[in-house]
């Protein structure tokens, strides 16, 4: 590794994931992929790498006999290329395994080696594209061997020390169990983001050895031996010390829901969304909410969940994976919505579960009502066509389709199977066509029941 590095250049990044994450509750899956806002820890990660656009390949270091984290970032587009680090040896180690994983991926795209490589931790889904962006300009324009992104905490326990020299130069990274009492007063810790020049990077992490008391080889000290061979070391301090916290505990889980949370519903805010509490809505990740809509408190949103303009969602609602809400849509008090599209203006306001269906503009959904989706093994859809007025506590058994200005009396049960037709009245159980006698008139309702239609 020399002195120098290049000013620009193809730039690919490496996450380590091979960290067995003994401090989080026994049988569970790996600790990268916990979920962390209804999305494995390590996919906050592998967002802010690809939000960040370094152009070069990135590679996810796993544990030899990979437990499943290869096949869960398998959907990915573009999937990340994967190395197995054939021994639980530290994180020098884990790097190291990730050498002929870069070049060949690099080779495959028609692209030579990367010039810098960013080294992150998979369990550390709090940093944000922008500082990856200013770590690397950094870098790059410091021609350093070796950038760290740091950050200051108030309480820095169980993170490693910044140690600097004089002149406030970097000299070397001391983890919290071997720091010494003036040590531990440090609060510049590392944030366990490292931007590395790739030329001799190699052959050093080679030469660090095993001092440690597991035998393990630590990225963190890479820094003091290019230190003390008189290569260029930078610091970088992150605008937002909440970057540097990583997840080892259900504790630290919590913790970073708490600030994505906080992170997403100000950028809601920000763009015009109506929020009255904030603190009391849960939020997820690739949650999409249009200007002008409302979400009002104990309101759940889970990952993927759309909600267009002027819509309203709660309070105590909860909008599940697959649930889309367009323009002034409303989904009211105890609510719950999953893998349904509810049309401009259609309206949910109490007590009712709509899975698997999609609701006409401007239908209403009576209280209590139930899209009864699952008949054991299979779920199916349940169709109800614009303007349709559905009465409360009225079962639709799926698949069923109710047609456009159609509508069930109160505690109707629509069995499978069948399709209401445009316009009519459909009540009792099993439901069946409201008839008013010959000469009726006025709103239904007070007629007799007629013979039941075939779908």
């Amino acid at each position: 590794m020399t002195d120098t590095a290049p000013s620009s250049g193809r730039a690919g990044a490496v996450v380590l994931a091979g960290g067995s994450g003994t401090r989080m509750p026994p049988g569970g899956p790996p600790k990268v992929l916990r979920s962390l806002l209804g999305k494995p820890l390590v996919e906050h990660v592998l967002d802010a790498i690809a939000a960040a656009g370094l152009g070069g390949p990135v590679v996810v270091v796993v544990p030899a006999g990979d437990p499943g984290i290869a096949r869960a970032l398998a959907a990915r587009n573009p999937a990340p290329v994967f190395a197995a680090q054939p021994r639980p040896d530290g994180t020098a180690g884990a790097l190291a395994a990730a050498e002929h994983a870069l070049a060949e991926a690099a080779g495959a795209a028609g692209a030579p080696p990367p010039d810098t490589v960013l080294v992150l931790c998979g369990d550390a889904p709090l940093v944000r594209p922008a500082t990856l962006g200013r770590l690397l300009a950094h870098h790059r324009q410091r021609a350093a061997a070796a950038t760290v992104l740091t950050a200051r905490l108030r309480e820095p326990g169980g993170y490693g020390r910044i140690v600097r020299g004089p002149r406030g130069e970097l000299l070397r990274i001391v983890e919290e169990p071997e720091c010494s009492p003036a040590e531990r007063a440090i609060e510049e810790v590392n944030a366990g983001v490292f931007a590395l020049a790739t030329e001799g990077l190699w052959t050093a992490l080679a030469s660090l050895p095993a001092t440690h008391a597991k035998g393990e080889r630590y990225l963190t000290d890479l820094v003091a031996l290019l230190a003390a061979r008189g290569q260029r070391l930078e610091a970088l301090l992150a605008d937002d010390p909440s970057e540097a916290l990583g997840v080892n505990t259900l504790a630290d889980l919590a913790a970073a829901g708490a600030v994505l949370r906080r992170r997403h519903v100000e950028q809601l805010l920000a763009a015009g969304v109506e929020i009255p509490w904030p603190d009391a809505v849960w939020i997820e990740a690739d949650v999409t909410v249009a200007p002008g809509a409302r979400i009002e408190p104990f309101t759940v949103l889970r990952r993927g969940v759309r909600v267009g303009p002027g819509a309203v969602v709660g309070p105590f609602a909860h909008l599940g994976p697959g649930a889309v809400l367009q323009e002034r849509a409303e989904v009211g008090n105890f609510v719950e919505v999953k893998r349904t599209l509810l049309g401009a203006g259609a309206k949910a306001k109490h007590l009712a579960y709509l899975g698997d269906g999609t609701v006409g503009a401007g239908a209403n959904i009576g209280a209590g009502t139930i899209f009864c989706n699952y008949d054991g093994r299979h779920k199916h859809p349940t169709v109800v066509g614009a303007g349709a007025q559905i009465g409360s506590g009225t079962l639709l058994v799926a698949p069923v389709e109710v047609g456009a200005g159609a509508r069930t009396g109160a505690g109707a049960v629509v069995t499978r199977g069948r399709r209401i037709p445009e316009g009519e009245t459909w009540v009792g159980v099993p439901a069946a066509p409201l008839r008013r006698p010959a000469g009726a008139s006025g709103a239904a309702g007070g007629g007799e029941r007629g013979e039941e239609r075939p779908a």
